[in-house]
């Protein structure tokens, strides 16, 4: 990922599902919040409601396709989680594009 580091502490998930804004899509959710950073950090959920760890692997693995693939389309500067629903294994990568494209809205519109 071109302008993205990995989200990996529990600390940073808790205060971006605390304070970030949610968007909702198919089968995931997505927070996001302002982090005034030259890259953005993006981490992914998948509980157990997912299922068991091969759909909760192949949950993650469709959304880092889609966010892979719409990368350039957000803007720099916020750390993301995008957490998995049950529904996201009916999904493939490329249903997810519109989500992202959902995000980058959101985050374009937030005010600074």
């Amino acid at each position: 990922m071109l302008y993205t580091d990995i989200l990996k502490d529990p600390k940073v998930f808790a205060k971006i599902y605390k304070k970030g804004r949610r968007v909702s899509g198919p089968g995931v959710a997505a927070y996001f919040i302002l982090n005034r950073r030259p890259f953005n950090r993006f981490g992914i959920t998948a509980g157990k409601k997912v299922g068991g760890a091969v759909q909760r692997n192949r949950a993650k693995r469709i959304i880092r396709a889609a966010y892979r693939k719409n990368e350039l389309l957000l803007p720099i500067g916020y750390d993301i989680v995008v957490a998995a629903r049950a529904d996201i294994l009916k999904r493939k990568s490329t249903d997810l594009d519109g989500f992202m494209k959902k995000i980058a809205n959101a985050m374009n519109s937030q005010t600074i």
